[in-house]
């Protein structure tokens, strides 16, 4: 079974430092694997591993883990939330999800909705959307802004370049900080075609059990494909970092989108190097005492 380090692949990582454009990705690579046999293998194998792993990172206490999805819609981000992190301790692991602000969100600065949700140490925290949707619905649909009751933005004609510039700013300041203090930040756009989302979308709307999944608001959103996109480039370009890089993940086979994702996570944990702690002296001394106390009393009983 093949098996390759994906957190240096260039065509996936969206490279720090670099102009990025979401063209320069393919949403239909695979890699070096054969197919979906393949993938879905080497998925199963990473789930494993990622058990142990979880375990090691909440008994080491020192790192929280951060994921942060985005996508567009039909893009499979719940679905590869599900499978590639359906082994894990729920005690050890959340997920929210973040849709349009509240009032009293609105009250507040764009990042403190997320911010009261990140993951503690020894801990795993997904975002499904986040903060980014701040620069990219947001940025495509700028008249948002006028909710938020910004200083000197009244109308849409005060959002400019500088503004968006600021915001990325802030958001790589405050994904400094959390690296700085432990946080490891892993970012995964789900890269789907236009095509291939046209084809999920006519599945939903064609099979009665995906119905639901529907929204009409999401063609609405479709006619803004290329706006989106631009989005999508400025926010990678500007925001793919040393410390919390983006990693452009191909989400035209299912597949292998949940296959990529379980081996960045999996190889940036191993850089880590979490392992169990190691007693004290002392302590190893009282399991000792503890474990003859036990066992004295198993020859009590009998």
């Amino acid at each position: 079974m093949k098996k390759k380090n994906l957190l240096h692949d260039p065509a996936i990582l969206a490279k720090p430092g670099k102009k990025i454009r979401v063209s320069d990705f393919d949403p239909t690579y695979k890699g070096i694997l054969n197919g979906k046999d393949e993938g879905v293998k080497l998925l199963e194998e990473n789930v494993n591993e990622l058990i142990g792993l979880q375990d090691k990172l909440y008994a080491h206490n020192r790192y929280a883990v951060l994921l942060i999805f985005q996508a567009m819609d039909a893009a499979g981000k719940d679905g590869t939330i599900k499978h590639v992190m359906s082994g894990l301790n729920p005690q050890g692991c959340e997920v929210y999800s973040f849709k349009t602000p509240s009032a009293a969100e609105l009250d507040h600065d764009y990042i403190w909705r997320t911010y009261k949700c990140l993951p503690e140490r020894g801990r795993f925290g997904i975002f499904n959307r986040s903060y980014y949707e701040e620069v990219l619905v947001v940025k495509v649909h700028p008249e948002y802004l006028l909710a938020q009751n910004l200083p000197g933005i009244k109308t849409v004609d005060a959002v400019d370049k500088d503004f968006w510039e600021n915001r990325y700013r802030q958001i790589n300041d405050l994904e400094k900080h959390l690296t700085e203090n432990g946080t490891i930040i892993l970012k995964f756009f789900l890269n789907v075609s236009k095509e291939e989302q046209k084809k999920r979308f006519l599945e939903r709307i064609e099979d009665p059990a995906k119905n639901w999944k529907f929204s009409s608001g999401d063609v609405k959103e479709r006619a803004h494909w290329e706006d989106y996109m631009d989005a999508y480039s400025d926010m990678l370009t500007a925001t793919s970092t040393e410390h919390a890089p983006w990693f452009v993940i191909p989400a035209d086979r299912k597949w292998y989108m949940r296959y990529a994702v379980s081996n960045i996570i999996i190889n940036r944990l191993k850089e880590l190097k979490v392992e169990y702690p190691v007693l004290p002296e002392a302590e190893k001394a009282r399991l000792k005492e503890a474990r003859k106390m036990l066992l004295d009393e198993k020859s009590a009983d009998k």
